[in-house]
């Protein structure tokens, strides 16, 4: 690959503006756990799931600065409008239903492992999806990062 795709990739406004809010949601995830829990979670670095929807963020900071950029009417921003409709949706709908699929499921396997029922299976990840505020939260905070960085 030619290093000028790359150097165009990283410095496309665009991405930078989509990759920072993703980056401060994410901090602000591990901030809000520590401040609740009092406890350093390292899963909250990376993980989805949580307070504030960092897909969220990315999805409507990203298009926010095509608005900007392209034009609030251009077919460009629509398609980044409709990306982060269907990324909200997901996070709040099929994501969160997911994890609290998985949250009873283990809490079956616990129920059954106190019966004497054992199986070897690991526990499912119940932090996936979001809340309505979640994705709210997420979704004003990448505005706020794409008007800025517009």
């Amino acid at each position: 690959m030619d290093v000028s795709i790359l150097i165009e990739i990283f410095s496309n406004r665009v991405i930078q503006a989509a990759a920072l809010a993703w980056a401060i949601a994410q901090g602000l995830k591990v901030i809000l756990t520590l401040c609740i829990s009092h406890k350093f979670d390292s899963s909250r670095v990376f993980g989805s799931g949580g307070m504030p929807s960092s897909h969220s963020a990315m999805a409507c900071a990203m298009m926010t600065m095509i608005g900007f950029r392209e034009g609030f009417g251009s077919s460009v921003f629509a398609l980044a409008f409709c990306f982060a409709g269907v990324t909200m949706y997901d996070a709040a709908g099929v994501r969160r239903s997911t994890g609290k699929n998985a949250e009873v499921i283990n809490h079956m396997l616990d129920d059954l492992a106190t019966r004497g029922f054992y199986m070897d299976e690991e526990r499912l990840k119940e932090l996936v999806g979001h809340t309505p505020l979640q994705v709210m939260a997420g979704a004003l905070l990448g505005i706020f990062i794409g008007t800025l960085m517009a």
